[in-house]
């Protein structure tokens, strides 16, 4: 089933938002003629929330007379008049959701979210009306059953796959009764996987610790100090400091905070999102949904929803994946255990009493890294502006790829603080359009992410250039200092910046197989290799500049990183190996989860002898990557892909970091080939053999 058919409303991989005014006045409706904007962008300062609804509607039955007459042809079916005919359907649906469901992550408002939420079954009704058409679907099969004798391209063959088991996977083969209780879950798990992130959003929202008393700000560096003051002015509180969940306040504040007692208390306030027992309560919504998808599973012929997800994963199945992890697992669990020993001694070592807990973590590993490394975070900051950064992520591809940017200032953006830039191959020729949008706010959801517009394709020979953006949630300006980033946040960058590559980059023919259009295991690879650049010494020296001097960022403190480049691996691996192994404990279920997701949650965990001193990365009620994304059986991705971009990284290293002729192998087996081909034959093609682990255990200090 292609992309245009399947439709989610709410993937983290998919996320945007427009900023549309309830008291616009507006004659035509700009989403039902084409855009009339600079590289046919979507026109952000045309849309109004209703034109939403409408669009939607025309939207869906366009779709379904455009399915109708694939059915109706009377001609025996042909890649032509079937496969290729349903790729190019839908194709208004799918623009008005696009700008809906990434309007919905990055700047929603209630309007906005009233809307996906009522239209979510409507569309998740109409998916299975096209993944259960039996006429549909026998055109399709006929095609299958004798391709090899169709003399299709290997990207043509490709993509009748993909449509064939689309249609398999989405319950073609299903009978009668079962086709309807198929409907009947997959619109419960569409409307639940909506009101799971309108809570998370919501309790994320809904806290901030304020501050009045200036001695409780001990401990915390200035900046944060005057984010948090221009924070509490923005809410009303001029005098006073507030400190929120969104990460580039609550996570430094965890790190530098003296006072014990409000590191706990915005710790359980960040914690338990979901977990208040309140009208933003995810738990019974989180078990729902896992039982759902166990349902769901097994009526479609798998034992567990691991195994209907990892099917077509590298990864193939929960055994590899389970494997993968507890492999990992033993040597962080005890680099963790050996780093919780330390914590211990510089506790006693104050002259204090008493067992660290999670909140403690991170304050007592920030003194330990001054004392051990004499790194310190206000000393790395100003050499990581945004602005530094981000052109220090153009020069890595300028230098790889030949690629230039060039910012726009009449490009329609959904926010104020939204840029636009036009990105050129090394030819001169245009090859798409880039967005970026740094900064959080209270209409966006947290994290960071990479999504389409547009997505690249051939139409009529000619190269459609696909529209893309990032999306973050980086620390902001403050005063008349611009923003600067800690390293992490420089890292992060990066990382969504390599996602924008892979997206840019694509040059295939059908939409459905462009860019990131890969498997879950495999999409992280091009975006995990570019943090690899951003740690480079020899990197650092191109980008890290400080944002007063103009200097390069000095050897000693380039020194000081790379020496404490493996410092907390312990803690950070295990916390995400947590997480990963919490989310396919769920997911590799046979039974229905029947005591409640606190208790499952806590059983998994004790499982594996996680420490008290750490959590998973995301406990259940907010674990957005699984419950309302594309990640579930999935969360394993990442590592699964550091293991790729390692050994990949390490092909560049033995030659230089530049060398040109294997950038253009990883651009021409990777970059621009999309999912037109299994991922392990692409990793293969460019790398010449399978990817060596031991590069990832060197890197996390774990080997």
């Amino acid at each position: 089933m292609n992309s245009k058919q399947i439709i989610p409303l709410l993937m983290i991989s998919t996320a945007f938002i427009v900023s549309c005014e309830n008291n616009k006045t507006t004659s035509e409706n700009p989403f039902l003629t084409a855009y009339d904007t600079p590289f046919g962008v979507p026109p952000f300062d045309k849309i109004n929330i209703e034109h939403f609804k409408p669009a939607l509607e025309t939207g869906m039955q366009q779709h379904e007379a455009e399915i109708a007459a694939i059915v109706d042809n009377a001609e025996a079916p042909t890649f032509e008049n079937t496969i290729l005919t349903l790729e190019n359907a839908g194709e208004l649906l799918s623009r008005v959701n696009t700008v809906l469901s990434n309007l919905n992550s990055a700047n929603t408002n209630d309007s906005i979210q009233a809307i996906v939420k009522e239209m979510a079954p409507v569309l998740s009704a109409h998916q299975d009306n096209i993944r259960l058409n039996e006429q549909l679907f026998s055109r399709v099969k006929t095609l299958w059953d004798s391709k090899e004798a169709l003399g299709l391209n290997p990207e043509q063959l490709k993509l009748l796959e993909d449509n064939y088991k689309g249609f398999v996977r989405g319950g073609a083969n299903l009978q009668g009764a079962d086709k309807d209780k198929l409907r009947k879950i997959n619109e419960e798990l569409a409307i639940l996987s909506v009101e799971f992130n309108q809570n998370l959003l919501a309790e994320t929202n809904a806290y901030e610790l304020v501050i009045e008393q200036e001695s409780n700000l001990a401990g915390l560096p200035e900046g944060l100090v005057a984010a948090a003051a221009e924070t509490a002015k923005e809410r009303g509180k001029d005098g006073k400091w507030v400190f929120t969940l969104s990460n580039p306040s609550v996570m430094p504040f965890l790190q530098y905070a003296d006072n014990r007692d409000l590191r706990k208390q915005i710790w359980e306030a960040y914690k338990n999102r979901g977990d208040k027992n309140n009208t933003h309560d995810n738990k019974e919504i989180l078990v729902n949904i896992a039982n759902l998808r166990l349902q769901r599973a097994n009526l479609l012929g798998y034992p567990t929803h691991a195994h209907y997800v990892l099917e077509e994963a590298m990864a193939e199945n929960p055994d590899n994946v389970y494997q993968l992890l507890n492999d990992l697992w033993r040597p962080a669990l005890a680099k963790a255990q050996t780093e919780a020993a330390d914590i211990k001694q510089e506790i006693a070592a104050t002259g204090q009493s008493f067992i660290p807990a999670p909140y403690d973590w991170r304050y007592y590993t920030e003194k330990i890294r001054q004392q051990r490394y004499a790194l310190n975070e206000d000393e790395i900051k100003p050499y990581f502006s945004l602005k530094q950064v981000r052109e220090g992520a153009f020069n890595v591809a300028n230098r790889l790829y030949g690629l230039t940017f060039h910012a726009l200032d009449d490009v329609p953006v959904y926010h104020p603080e939204v840029e636009v830039y036009e990105v050129f191959d090394a030819d001169g020729s245009h090859l798409g359009i880039l967005y970026a949008d740094f900064f959080p706010r209270q209409s966006k959801r947290v994290g960071a992410w990479m999504t389409s517009y547009r997505k690249q394709k051939t139409a009529d020979g000619e190269r459609v250039a696909p529209v893309v953006s990032i999306v973050c949630n980086f620390t902001k300006p403050v005063g008349d200092k611009p923003a600067l980033l800690t390293f992490e946040e420089a890292s992060t960058l990066f990382h969504e910046f390599g996602h924008a590559l892979h997206g840019l980059l694509s040059n295939v023919t059908y939409e459905s197989l462009s860019g990131t259009s890969v498997s879950r295991d495999f999409v992280e690879l091009p975006s995990q290799i570019m943090e690899n650049w951003a740690a480079d010494p020899a990197v650092l020296k191109l980008y890290a500049h400080h944002y007063e001097t103009g200097e390069p960022i000095p050897d000693e403190l380039i020194a000081k990183l790379e020496r404490a480049g493996t410092f907390d691996q312990g803690f950070a691996t295990v916390e995400y190996l947590a997480a990963s192994l919490l989310d396919m404990d769920y997911h590799t279920l046979t039974t229905a989860i029947t005591g409640g997701a606190t208790a499952f949650e806590s059983a998994s965990m004790a499982k594996y002898g996680l420490i008290d001193e750490i959590i998973p990365r995301y406990r259940s009620t907010y674990f957005q990557h699984i419950f309302s994304g594309g990640y579930s059986a999935g969360y394993y991705s990442y590592i699964w892909a550091e293991v790729l971009d390692s050994d990949a990284f390490a092909a560049f290293k033995a030659k230089s970091l530049f060398d040109k002729e294997t950038a253009a192998s990883f651009r021409k087996n990777v970059l621009e080939r999309g999912g037109t081909e299994k991922p392990a034959v692409l990793y293969r093609a460019f790398r010449g053999t399978d990817p060596n682990p031991a590069h990832l255990m060197k890197k996390r200090g774990l080997d």
